[in-house]
């Protein structure tokens, strides 16, 4: 099969309620975005993956995360990520049926990080809800490390409810910045030892800079992931 773009990233994305073919303006910063990367991108949407049933680990959704992910390769991905960093639970079965490198979630950064920390140091995780972030999801085994992981969500906010809907409502950059400002505050109130963020959702990257900011703290996020793949086949 001819590759319509070579070497490229391939991206999987959730339902947005677009037209066959259409595609949303990528914001600047975005995983989908061209000019994050020094790669091609190459989107596809899987079908039924609406965030609602993302976050909560629809299991009937694996084969079509699969196909999809199989499509990407047919048209020249080289390395395959995703835009939900819930689709972690798809990553074993994504892994396994496509021969180039998978990293579905900024959460698999997690184990990594915490050894490049002082064994004292926590990593906090600023997700898009916090209360369907199982244990599972983030990869640590052992209670050590685990207790120096903690979790702060942004559920209940506007973003929260506007990526609720179907279709979801275009992107409030000014809600998300506001509702990880807060997450973020507090927080480290409750635990000065936080020495890293790592965002969970890939609509978060688009104010990274401002979090890095006002928390003077490094962050990490899916285009953080997927630029250490690239790297891997450049």
């Amino acid at each position: 099969m001819t590759l319509q773009t070579p070497r490229a990233l391939g991206i999987l994305c959730l339902e947005r309620g677009l037209a066959p073919g259409a595609q949303p303006q990528p914001m600047p910063g975005s995983i989908r975005n061209p000019a994050t990367f020094d790669f091609p991108v190459l989107s596809e949407t899987v079908s039924g993956a609406w965030v609602s049933n993302i976050i909560r680990g629809d299991p009937a959704l694996e084969p079509a995360y699969v196909a999809a992910a199989q499509r990407l390769v047919d048209r020249g991905a080289v390395a395959i990520s995703s835009t939900c960093g819930f689709s972690v639970r798809y990553q074993a079965a994504v892994a396994a049926s496509v021969n180039v490198p998978v990293a579905m979630s900024s959460l698999l950064l997690l184990p990594t990080l915490l050894r490049q920390l002082p064994p004292l140091a926590k990593i906090a995780v600023l997700t898009y809800d916090s209360t369907c972030l199982s244990d599972d999801l983030l990869g640590i085994n052992d209670p050590v490390d685990r207790a120096r992981i903690v979790v702060g969500g942004i559920e209940g906010g506007k973003f929260w409810h506007d990526e609720q809907k179907r279709p979801p409502a275009s992107f409030d950059v000014a809600a998300i910045e506001a509702d990880l400002a807060t997450c973020a505050t507090r927080l480290r109130a409750a635990h000065p030892e936080i020495a890293a963020i790592v965002f969970e959702c890939g609509a978060f990257p688009f104010v990274a800079p401002a979090i890095r900011r006002i928390t003077g703290l490094p962050i990490y996020d899916i285009t953080s992931v997927c630029r250490v793949l690239l790297a891997s086949v450049a």
